[in-house]
């Protein structure tokens, strides 16, 4: 379907407007964002940036949104599913690492600390899981190809029913306390990455590259890829 000039023109302004904003996260900070200043950046009047964000929290929303998005399609991309679980799995966690060091800002509005009176909507659950998905397919085609250990000690309830859709869907070799590693794995990669990027191992770290590769191969292990 073709765009009217209109059309275009609001899209080519609501870019402005983010980019405005995810300048605003990396001077100010996702707390102080504010409508008004980033009107000011672009020299409108406040009540016409109202007509593309009512309010602040829609304006962070689409920001969360969109850096979830970007977060996993660069997870996306960075997998192949004709290559072996453990390398599949490398290559999507170097993946995530890669994207946060090159946006740090947008990773902080992510996974920092969370912005006071802000409640993050339904809408973004959806490409907040983009990653723990990419993750979760390597686990079901491993386990489909056989390639899991059996699960030693069956474990019941951690895990919610669409939870365990994303971590693998059905397969007898993916139970509960499989799904249970999953998420442990999952966490820990993103705890791996948050500590790098708000310097919790400066100072600590002679080569955080083959430190952050030694730990993924931890946790290919903790999965049994």
């Amino acid at each position: 379907m073709v765009s009217t000039a209109r059309e275009r023109a609001r899209n080519a302004l609501t870019e402005e407007i983010l980019e405005s904003a995810r300048g605003q996260l990396a001077t100010v900070g996702a707390a102080a964002l504010s409508l008004r200043a980033v009107a000011r950046d672009l020299g409108l009047a406040s009540s016409a940036l109202y007509r593309y964000f009512p309010s602040r929290d829609d304006l962070l929303t689409r920001l969360i949104i969109e850096g979830y998005d970007a977060l996993g399609a660069a997870a996306e991309a960075a997998d192949d599913p004709t290559a072996q679980p453990r390398t599949r799995w490398h290559a999507i966690c170097a993946a995530v690492r890669a994207w946060a060091l090159a946006h740090p800002h947008e990773y902080a509005l992510l996974y920092g600390s969370p912005v006071p009176g802000y409640a993050a909507p339904q809408d973004t659950v959806a490409a907040a899981g983009r990653v723990g998905l990419a993750l979760g397919r390597v686990l079901g085609d491993a386990a489909r190809a056989g390639v899991l250990p059996p699960a030693e000690g069956r474990r019941t309830h951690l895990v919610t029913p669409a939870a365990a859709a994303g971590l693998g869907g059905e397969h007898p070799d993916l139970d509960d306390a499989v799904r249970a590693r999953a998420l442990l794995t999952w966490s820990s990669l993103f705890g791996l990455v948050s500590f790098e990027l708000f310097g919790h191992f400066v100072g600590v770290l002679t080569d955080p590259d083959a430190f952050f590769t030694e730990q993924v191969g931890e946790l290919a292990d903790v999965l049994g890829l």
